[in-house]
């Protein structure tokens, strides 16, 4: 008996489960818009205006008082919705459906007819702005001529840009004295009339700073992308608010024009700053297929002695490369990016194709030619000793040296379009102290190149050109050219090519070529996948050179502090190609 009622329950449960599996589904109960006549964008537009609100499902039921509001509404809805691309007097119906109880089909058939069209336009600027060429060039640009379809998107965007630029041009009072467009909507038509008063044009006054006394009031103009009585804009601003904040001297800055304090419309800037720590001590651990396992230290003052120089001293340790220096930079009070800087230097290589210790002492004076270009002069004391193929060599040079780059890079973490190109000459002389005399020309070139699909095309170029008057083994190691590695000709192992002895060990050239083509595809925000071809050497004589190949896939993955690259190389045109794995890490330009 027992047995038996268990049975009916169970049976039961399972019929009150099957009714509830057949009955309709809260879940199913649903609205549908269906919009004909319309196409494109202006369909597009109409159907966001008539997305199903969310109120009119109550608890998965439609609630049909709602469903019938939005139903009336819908004719205006689409009406406005209309209006910014030119049509104003559309024919609309809409008519709503029941599928069943829970289901609906609200149709809107929609005769959009002729568009209105521009029939005249007047667009001036007055006011002391009126000859102004950025704003006259803007009005002869706007958009909307006589016979076109008005559209409201075009005229706000243009009257938007005109009313910008002014601002830009220190036309801070600029407004609009009139703005209309006047519709004829039996003819079809529309008038526009735009004027733009620009008032006086203002013009930076002097600037103040607050919350850094302990940085000399010099040193902090150095930061600011205007001077005294140049034509106020948004745009200087703002760079010289990245300036202070990229310096790293300063945690906060705010900058603040106060019109309001005006005077002969000269308006004086007030730029408030919360310095950061000065004195910043770091540690940084990493790997590259070049050096090796890597650590260093590194301690900087960035405001000694008060003044806004700079002491840096540094500690590298690797595998392949160890070595201390210190550095003190003097900034230049009238250019941000100009300096003189003064350094010291020991370090020691350990490759597989030599060894070399050197000390060294430089002078340097960088001076900035403008956005992107740098110009470098310096003096160099060169002592050092190489081993090279088991020839050992001791050396003292005075190597005075001059240089001069061009970067256009659009970001220095994930460039996607740029360029750099640099020109370097050094030379010296017997007559100057050195144990032989030579003429170097470096150049160094890449640009990156951006391509649809999410694609990017990166080129580099390295080549250098010894002039000298003793043999190749009177230079030592640091002044030859050796290609393979990261950097170079991947494939193979760092400075691992060159000329060789009698005996077939590498001991480096006078010259240098190496070439690299790589393309790569972003993937999601952060990766990326690329495929390299890899050509050089270094060469003594330009009648007898070898150029060694590589090529290869591989994986990007983008950081704060640059990229991470993996890289698998293949050797081509050799008795027995090998794989070679490169892994870098860092920001490569």
């Amino acid at each position: 008996m027992i047995r038996k009622c268990m049975w009916s329950l169970i049976i039961l449960m399972l019929s009150v489960l099957l009714l509830l599996c057949m009955s309709p589904s809260a879940e199913s109960a649903q609205v549908e818009v269906v919009i004909n006549g319309l196409e494109g964008d202006v369909l597009e537009n109409v159907k966001s205006v008539l997305a199903v609100p969310s109120n009119i499902l109550d608890e998965g039921r439609i609630n049909k008082l709602w469903l019938e509001y939005f139903k009336n509404q819908a004719d205006e809805k689409v009406r406005t919705a209309l209006e910014p691309f030119g049509y104003y007097n559309p024919q609309i119906s809409s008519t709503l459906d029941a599928i069943d109880n829970e289901n609906y089909i609200l149709r809107v058939n929609i005769e959009a007819g002729d568009p209105v069209r521009v029939k005249e336009v007047y667009v001036s600027v007055l006011g002391s702005g009126a000859n102004d060429v950025s704003l006259n060039e803007l009005v002869s640009k706007f958009p909307l001529k006589k016979g076109d379809i008005l559209l409201q998107r075009e005229y706000e965007k243009a009257k938007g840009e005109l009313k910008a630029q002014a601002l830009e041009n220190g036309y801070l009072d600029a407004d609009f004295s009139a703005h209309k467009i006047l519709l004829n909507r039996n003819e079809k038509s529309a008038q526009i009339e735009l004027v733009l008063e620009t008032g006086p044009q203002y013009r930076f006054g002097k600037t103040s700073f607050e919350g850094a006394s302990e940085y000399p009031v010099r040193f902090l103009e150095r930061y600011l992308a205007y001077k005294t009585g140049e034509t106020i804009s948004s745009v200087k601003v703002k760079q010289t608010q990245f300036n202070l904040i990229n310096s790293e001297r300063f945690s906060e800055v705010i900058l603040n024009p106060e019109k309001e304090k005006a005077e002969d419309l000269q308006v004086p800037v007030m730029i408030r700053m919360k310095p950061g720590p000065s004195r910043r001590f770091r540690i940084g651990i990493g790997y590259g297929t070049d050096t090796g396992a890597r650590f260093s230290m590194n301690y900087s003052d960035l405001n000694n002695l008060r003044s806004g120089n700079e002491f840096k001293s540094e500690l590298k340790l690797s595998e392949r490369l160890q070595g201390v220096g210190i550095s003190y930079r003097i900034p230049s009070y009238k250019d941000l990016n100009s300096f003189t800087e003064f350094k010291a230097n020991a370090q020691r290589e350990d490759v597989d194709t030599y060894t070399t210790r050197i000390l060294s002492l430089e002078a340097n004076r960088a001076k900035s030619f403008g956005k992107g270009r740098l110009g470098n002069v310096y003096l160099r004391l060169q002592q050092e000793d190489s081993d090279i193929a088991d020839e050992k060599e001791k050396s003292f040079f005075v190597l005075p040296g001059v240089r001069f780059s061009v970067n256009r890079y659009n970001n220095l973490i994930r460039p996607t379009s740029g360029y750099l190109y640099a020109a370097e000459m050094r030379g010296t002389h017997k007559y100057l102290g050195s144990d032989t005399g030579l003429l170097q020309l470096i150049l160094q070139g890449s640009t990156i190149v951006s391509l649809p699909w999410r694609l990017s095309l990166y080129t580099r170029i390295n080549a250098a050109v010894t002039a000298q008057e003793d043999s190749i083994r009177q230079i030592p190691a640091s002044l030859r050219f050796f290609a393979g590695g990261d950097r170079s000709i991947r494939g193979y192992k760092y400075q691992s090519l060159g000329p060789k002895n009698e005996k077939g060990d590498v001991i480096g050239g006078k010259h240098l070529f190496v070439g690299s083509v790589e393309l790569e595809r972003a993937l999601f925000s952060n990766w990326g996948i690329a495929a390299f071809y890899d050509a050089g050497n270094s060469f003594n004589s330009f009648s007898d050179i070898k150029l060694y190949e590589g090529a290869g896939i591989g994986l990007r993955y983008y950081t704060q502090i640059g990229a991470i690259r993996l890289d698998i190389a293949r050797q081509i045109d050799v008795s027995n190609p090998k794989f070679r794995i490169h892994f870098s890490l860092g920001i490569e330009l």
